[in-house]
């Protein structure tokens, strides 16, 4: 069968040449049914080895289906200054949650579950704003103290 497909292009392209000078619209149709004859000519060769082949495409179409089947959620934490933190859950465009609340130790803890390369970041944020709130407690201590003074004072 190969050989008669190798054949048939040779004589094709000589007899365009010869009919080409006389009538330009013979030209394309002379090779176009030529070409519908190959392409007649190749899908039978092809459907012999898509027989052969279908068993082995068969399960790339159930792998595709697994893959259209795929879930994808979106999970943001956020976090402030303060040490707050809130997250918030997404389906597609649906939000499944909105601005829970989450201790900074449990985003930690999720975040060194899921990777390494997560949970370090996140921890310098977290040891940032731990800083931040034992400066403010240090502050506020001062102040409360300097209250106390006052009162004191003020009783004698």
């Amino acid at each position: 069968m190969t050989a008669d497909t190798l054949t048939a292009p040779a004589p094709s392209a000589p007899a365009p040449t010869a009919p080409a000078p006389s009538t330009d619209a013979e030209v394309p149709a002379t090779p176009a049914v030529e070409d519908r004859s190959q392409a007649n000519a190749t899908p039978d060769a092809s459907t012999a080895a898509p027989v052969e082949a279908k068993p082995k495409k068969a399960p790339a179409k159930k792998a595709a289906g697994k893959r259209t089947k795929t879930l994808e959620l979106t999970l943001t934490v956020t976090g402030t200054a303060d040490g707050e933190w809130h997250a918030e859950l997404k389906q597609g465009t649906t939000f499944l949650a909105r601005n829970l609340a989450v201790a900074a130790a449990a985003v930690s803890r999720a975040a060194k579950e899921l990777h390494e390369d997560l949970s370090t970041p996140i921890d310098e944020v977290i040891e940032a704003a731990r800083e931040q709130q034992a400066a403010k407690v240090a502050a506020l201590e001062a102040e409360l103290e300097a209250a106390r003074k006052a009162l004191a004072d003020l009783a004698d």
